[in-house]
């Protein structure tokens, strides 16, 4: 190493700086003075010891870090070992083998990884006896990571935001610290786009330290201010594992798609003994809010797993379906041929408008094979939601039922329809209404019930969707039905229909009664009346026939059974990237 320094400098100034910069490197150090060609000073590199060299000394994990590795299995044991022992005796997973099962290294099947953890030394300084401010920690005041934990992990080939209760940490209850990392996990899924899985076992708030979270701007209040912020932004899974009360009910009904175990899940506004307080009634958890209650009566859950595998099984089916969030499509898969003959789809359909049939074998006829994913299948039982794939591409289908109640629309079933429908919307699904309906049932109960305020919903759904819809007449299309169904005042890309379709303002029989039933009553011979409503029906159902309709462009087509599968693939293909504008507004005034 050669150095110029000044020429008025000594030759002991020059041996010193020698000697200085020779201790910091290695090499043979040169100094001159001025521009003089020969150096004044020259010092050798220095001879060190190697017994302090960084690559000689042992360098392996060091007493801080042990003890750090030591705290962190404490952690991970969870919560007291007699709250560990009785989840066998519910058939539960402790939770951090449910996350194994979901993200383990092989995830259960070879298909996810947990990425990371936060939060997990979340409360330490309050329980564990490493803690400075603890001497001597009670067993039953475990709280490691407040019983929460929170992540990233690859779930299928996705990556996902996860949260977990860990039910021997206070019965999965919420308190400060559990709060504050659910909240961050909620933040963090808005910035990246990437869907949630909630996985609950939660007793609801922590009441015994409320005062640190409750009503705070930053509290559990939020929770589902958040929540709204995901809704159709990110996609949104709950799977339940035990009992959720009060405010842990709220994050299953917020969440897009609600999975819940049969004999373990549960959730409600109160538990039994609140309702006891409040009402009086003695009920059990079951009874109260079970899956049979979720899934048939108020239809807060989509879908009933028999264990906790068979739960991760259907998440995994689900998302395949989902794009990771607003921006994008959703996914497609290679095309299948369907699991049944397409031929078979006029021999299904019944001439009579009146006699049952199952929708589901035409659905079979018509999507890739095995692809049908329905949602909700026990509520609203009159009409069939569900996603499939038709020539590899996702689609959600919107069917009625013949098979419940001739497929008359009922106000659980527009209900159904309409949130299914806005959701595929707020995804990007395109939509496939399957029309065989009567039209809006009648009567007191179902005014009772809100037809018209959940008819109404159903149909405001259909209008705002901007995805690309097609809607099929398959059989009987009556009354405000072919507008619940997309029909062509719906903007859909085509209403096409069978040849077994019907049109009109209602069915033969209903129409017949109502404006020829003084003519009929004249008539007192019975064969002579029976021949003239058969006369007078057929000349109906000429009237609504789908041949009048397509001859008049009320419909885009009518296309031969056989040919339905092939007639919808090339429109949703041609149709792929339409767009659709909303009027500028703020947004609708119907919920």
């Amino acid at each position: 190493m050669k150095v110029r320094i000044g020429a008025g400098a000594t030759d002991e100034e020059a041996q010193a700086v020698a000697a200085a910069l020779a201790e910091h490197v290695a090499d043979e150090v040169e100094v001159y003075l001025g521009e003089a060609d020969e150096p004044a000073a020259t010092h050798a590199p220095l001879e060190r010891s190697t017994s302090d060299e960084p690559e000689e000394r042992d360098l392996g994990p060091t007493e801080r870090e042990e003890r750090l590795r030591e705290e962190i299995e404490d952690i991970l044991e969870g919560g007291p070992e007699k709250y560990k022992e009785r989840l066998s005796e519910q058939d539960k997973l402790f939770v951090r083998d449910r996350l194994d099962l979901w993200f383990g290294e092989d995830g259960g099947d070879g298909t996810g990884d947990l990425l990371f953890e936060d939060g997990k030394f979340a409360n330490f300084d309050s329980w564990h006896p490493n803690s400075p401010d603890v001497d001597d920690a009670d067993p039953d005041s475990r709280l490691p990571a407040d019983g929460l934990i929170t992540g990233a992990a690859d779930f299928e080939g996705r990556d996902v935001h996860f949260m977990a209760n860990d039910f021997t940490v206070k019965a999965g209850s919420m308190a400060e610290r559990g709060v504050e990392k659910f909240l961050r996990m909620q933040q963090r899924a808005l910035k990246t786009g990437q869907p949630v899985l909630y996985l609950m076992d939660s007793s609801g708030g922590r009441i015994d330290e409320q005062s640190g979270f409750f009503a705070n701007r930053e509290g559990i209040g939020k929770y589902y201010f958040n929540h709204s912020r995901l809704s159709g932004r990110v996609p949104q899974i709950c799977v339940l594992y035990g009992p959720c009360i009060a405010g842990a009910a709220y994050t299953p009904v917020f969440a897009d798609f609600t999975v819940m175990v049969k004999g373990m899940s549960a959730m409600a506004i109160a538990s039994p003994r609140m309702v006891k307080m409040v009402t009086g009634e003695e009920i059990e958890m079951q009874e109260l809010g079970g899956p049979e209650v979720h899934a048939r009566q108020s239809g807060s859950a989509d879908l009933v797993a028999r264990d906790e595998e068979h739960a991760r099984e259907l998440v995994s089916d689900l998302i395949q379906y989902l794009p990771d969030n607003s921006d994008e499509k959703p996914p497609s898969q290679p095309a299948q041929q369907p699991a049944k003959p397409t031929e078979g789809i006029d021999g299904l359909i019944p001439k009579s408008p009146n006699r049952a049939y199952d929708m589901h074998d035409l659905i079979e006829r018509v999507v890739d094979g095995d692809s049908f994913f329905e949602l909700k299948p026990e509520y609203g039982k009159e009409i069939l939601t569900g996603y499939a794939r038709i020539d590899g591409r996702t689609v959600g289908i919107v069917a009625n039922q013949p098979a419940e109640r001739a497929g008359a629309i009922f106000p659980d079933a527009a209900e159904k329809a309409a949130e299914f429908v806005w959701k595929s919307d707020a995804y990007n699904i395109p939509l496939l209404y399957l029309c065989d309906t009567p039209g809006f049932m009648a009567g007191s109960q179902v005014e009772k019930d809100a037809i018209l305020e959940k008819g109404k919903k159903m149909i405001y759904a259909t209008s705002e969707a901007t995805v690309p819809k097609q809607s099929v007449v398959v059989r009987k299309a009556y009354g405000a039905g072919i507008y619940a169904m997309s029909g062509p005042a719906y903007d859909p890309e085509a209403t096409i229909a069978l040849p077994s379709g019907e049109i009109g303002i209602m069915g033969p029989e209903a129409a017949i009664n109502a404006v020829y039933a003084n003519k009929l009553n004249d008539i007192d011979d019975p064969e002579e009346r029976k021949q003239r409503e058969q006369e007078l029906r057929e000349e109906y159902r000429e009237d609504i026939d789908v041949h009048r309709m397509a001859s008049e462009t009320v419909i885009d087509e009518i296309v031969p059974p056989s040919e339905l599968r092939t007639e919808l693939a090339n429109r949703f293909a041609f149709y792929e990237d339409v767009e659709k504008d909303r009027p500028s507004k703020k947004h609708g005034t119907i919920l």
